[in-house]
């Protein structure tokens, strides 16, 4: 991982942890990161990080009606 430094209001200061669990469930929403990077920034395991998403309704499933109907297309080529 890459360390990066941000400018946050003092506000924050306290707020470490869920300012970086925020981050992290926004840009595994914004398909930037895989449920695994966006976990590992937190420093939590994959299968605990669903949690973090509910917090800020962020689903986990990150599929649109068309992903489905394609999934469902590739599956009766087979």
């Amino acid at each position: 991982m890459t360390t990066m430094t941000i400018q946050v209001p003092d506000a924050l200061e306290k707020e470490h942890d869920e300012t970086v669990r925020l981050i992290a469930a926004k840009l595994y929403e914004a398909h930037k990161l895989t449920l695994g990077q966006a976990a590992e920034m937190c420093g939590m395991k994959k299968w605990d990080f669903p949690a973090v998403l509910a917090q800020y309704d962020v689903d986990y499933f990150q599929y649109t009606a068309e992903d489905v109907i394609a999934e469902v297309e590739r599956f009766k080529k087979h």
